[in-house]
């Protein structure tokens, strides 16, 4: 199966994006198609050997799309262009409708008693260029819709608008009947207004994008030869040596070489204090040097960048759809077809059961016709999506998609992973407890010599312990790591064995003596580590890792937002409950082996919606397993790879943060659906004349125009308040 993304042009409402979104999902090949009219792209998933990008293009192009291959260098700048141009052409449009319809409005509001010499010819002289040229991108357009036998938005006001222009040019010439010229005309104008501030709206709501676009660095001091030479940034290669200078922005991902200085990563992390970096350090393309000069070694260069893979997370993001969306692609697929049977019905019914003259029957006709939006409808939840993507990206949380942001707001428990989550993940040897007649320093050199190859953060701990020592570590062989467990080898072909208790009960060496010393270090939230040499225990080895400073009130923040919180660790239970006790969780599940911590989320899941906090390395499966995986990696490759939502900060703030986002984003979402729900029942019927019998009381097709632009407007307005709301 492939993937791609197609730029769509022509779409003006739900309808557009419903009747394209039919099309691909019916061609013969194409597994799965998603297309977004907030963005005007479509996602498309589909077999290359049944189909090409070449006929799902002419499939759009079939129903009077316009459709291009999105999947391209520096795409989202041709995108900004694209839309700069499509608010220039509507702004001529708007502003020519203006000068036209303007006189219009005004000789048929001011002068119908007293009319001017020609009043009627000069209305129809200024009515037709708004007609036929401020008008005929939505002729277009409508043609295209019925070459391709499907309605749209166009469809309606087309309709709309030619019947009260043609019929006035009947009463004109035939002298019998209204003239709705200035209807017609005006009509045209507000949607053109509407469709201006609608696209305005919608630049808005990709301004994260955009922002982050913008930190993009041009150019890079790089050595090549033994010379240094400026070079822009898309010619560094992996492999480059750059140097940064105070002030100016890291150019690529890459590796310190050399120097040390303090780096803003605020832009990508939303960490807002300088990160000091030195020799060995990673550092993060387009963050900013404050002061030092360091050279340093290009890792990830062009798309494979972090900034990169920010950019493409968050379009792919603003380019899916929520499950809640499934709803209003449905109302909006039936949509115009309904309202031009209703229109139809109401023309009927006035003429022949309201006893009403043709001139009656037409106007709440045409208020039918335009009043009708589809397009609030289709708004409401890719207009949130994409605000409330672009804020979670300025603070740092990147949400992959409209259903990980959906599915968080309903997250009832929180599983954390111990280390690296709750605790800063770098372990310290804190106490060595040589047992019988072994030195400490004998003792110390075994343990370190074995933990060499092994990669866990409590052995990193246990070497650089004997590093600082000045221990020379000795030659290790016949190495075996025991996950969950501990690990065995041998020196000078005599076995050890490093690791929990578990791993002693299961060698069969004996741990009654010790338990005192055992418990005791583990009260105080250590973790014991016990080596033994065949079956005699030789020392135990403490090894504390410290709760991050923040971590006890983002615990406390979940608990506001009444989250149960968990922790799961494979420490023993002692040591787990004190860790857990200072950090403030609510329940601990200690002992756990790396393979069933997927089992624990699940048993969790029978009570509501579990989130699995880790950093993305160990906890693929219960990552998976969750309703929702929240990946801590500051930007590494696995946690944007792993989690459902990527936190650029080693924070748990930000679970609770991503949390409070979901919450506000999925408020948005229901308060524009009920927007829209609610106008198009009331406004439809309204316009149809149903209050005529009892009031007297008729909407104009103008006021319907305005309704039905302001409809658009409001709902992405509402959309855009997201980025003011505090997480």
């Amino acid at each position: 199966m492939k993937h791609t993304t197609l730029n769509i042009t022509g779409m003006h409402c739900a309808s557009c994006s419903a009747v394209i979104n039919r099309a691909l999902n019916k061609a013969e090949g194409v597994t799965k198609a998603n297309v977004n009219i907030a963005t005007n792209k479509a996602t498309i998933t589909y077999d290359e050997k049944k189909i090409d990008i070449p006929r799902i293009i002419a499939a759009i192009k079939n129903k009077g799309y316009g459709a291009g291959v999105a999947d391209g260098k520096d795409n989202t700048e041709a995108q900004q262009e694209k839309q700069k141009l499509e608010i220039k052409a509507l702004m001529f449009q708007f502003t020519m409708g203006c000068i036209l319809s303007l006189p219009i409005l005004i000789l048929g509001m001011f002068f119908m008693q007293s009319p001017i010499p020609y009043q009627d010819f000069i209305m129809w002289t200024l009515a037709t260029p708004v007609q036929f040229i401020v008008a005929a991108p939505m002729y277009q357009s409508a043609w295209q819709a019925l070459k391709g036998k499907s309605a749209n938005m166009d469809t309606l006001i087309v309709m709309g608008t030619s019947a009260a222009y043609f019929y006035s040019l009947y009463a004109l010439f035939s002298g019998n009947g209204y003239l709705y010229f200035e209807a017609s005309a005006v009509l045209i104008t507000v949607v053109v207004l509407g469709r201006l501030l609608e696209a305005k709206a919608k630049g808005k709501a990709s301004d994260a994008i955009k922002r982050l676009i913008g930190l993009k660095p041009k150019t890079a001091l790089v050595i090549r030869n033994g010379r240094e030479e400026n070079i822009a940034v898309d010619e560094v290669m992996e492999g480059d040596l750059i140097i940064v200078k105070p002030g100016e922005k890291v150019p690529v991902d890459g590796i310190i070489t050399e120097g040390n200085s303090a780096i803003d990563e605020s832009m990508v992390t939303g960490e807002s204090l300088p990160v000091e970096k030195k020799k060995g350090d990673a550092v993060i393309g387009a963050t900013i040097n404050k002061h030092g000069s360091f050279t340093f070694k290009a890792t990830k260069v062009g798309a494979n960048t972090t900034l990169a893979q920010i950019i493409r997370l968050i379009e792919e993001a603003q380019g899916s759809k929520a499950p809640i969306q499934r709803f209003a692609d449905t109302v909006s697929a039936y949509f115009v077809p309904a309202v031009l049977v209703i229109a139809a019905l109401t023309f009927i019914g006035w003429m022949t059961f309201g006893n009403k003259d043709l001139s009656f029957a037409l106007i709440t006709t045409v208020a039918v016709l335009v009043i009708a939006c589809p397009c609030a409808l289709g708004l409401a939840t890719p207009t949130a999506i994409m605000v409330g993507t672009g804020k979670g990206a300025r603070e740092g949380i990147l949400i992959k998609g409209g259903e990980a942001l959906e599915k968080a707001h309903k997250i009832k428990h929180v599983i954390l992973d111990k280390t690296g989550t709750i605790t800063k993940g770098k372990p310290e040897v804190t106490d060595i407890i040589p047992l019988g007649k072994q030195a400490r320093k004998a003792v110390l050199e075994i343990a370190a010599s074995i933990e060499k190859g092994s990669e866990h953060p409590l052995a990193e701990a246990i070497v650089a312990e004997g590093k600082k020592e000045g221990i020379s570590l000795k030659k290790a062989s016949a190495f075996r790591a025991i996950p969950g467990h501990g690990i065995t080898a041998k020196i000078a072909g005599k076995a050890y064995h490093l690791g929990n208790a578990r791993l002693m009960k299961k060698l069969g060496v004996p741990l009654t003596r010790y338990q005192q010393e055992i418990h005791a270090l583990e009260s105080d939230g250590k973790t014991a580590m016990l080596l033994a040499k065949g079956k005699s225990l030789l020392c135990i080895i403490a090894v504390a890792d410290t709760i991050k400073e923040s971590s006890p009130d983002a615990i406390a923040l979940l608990h506001r937002m009444g989250i149960r919180t968990y922790m799961i660790t494979g420490d023993n239970e002692r040591t787990a409950k004190a860790i857990a006790k200072k950090a403030g969780v609510d329940t601990v599940f200690a002992e756990v082996l790396p393979e069933d911590k997927a089992k624990h989320v699940q048993n969790l899941q029978k009570s509501g919606a579990v989130a699995m906090v880790g950093d993305g390395i160990n906890d693929a499966p219960a990552l998976a397993q969750a309703d929702i995986g929240i990946a801590m990696g500051s930007g590494t490759d696995v946690a944007m790879e792993t989690g459902d939502i990527v936190l650029m900060q080693d924070d748990l703030v930000g679970v609770a943060k991503a949390i409070r986002l979901s919450r506000l984003t999925m408020a948005k979402i229901r308060q524009n659906m009920f927007w829209a729900l609610v106008y198009n029942t009331l406004g439809i019927p309204v316009a149809a004349g149903l209050l005529y019998p009892f009031t007297g009381w008729l909407l104009s097709p103008i006021i319907a125009g305005a309704a039905m632009a302001l409809s658009s407007v409001s709902v992405v307005s509402n959309s855009l308040l997201l980025r003011m709301k505090r997480l």
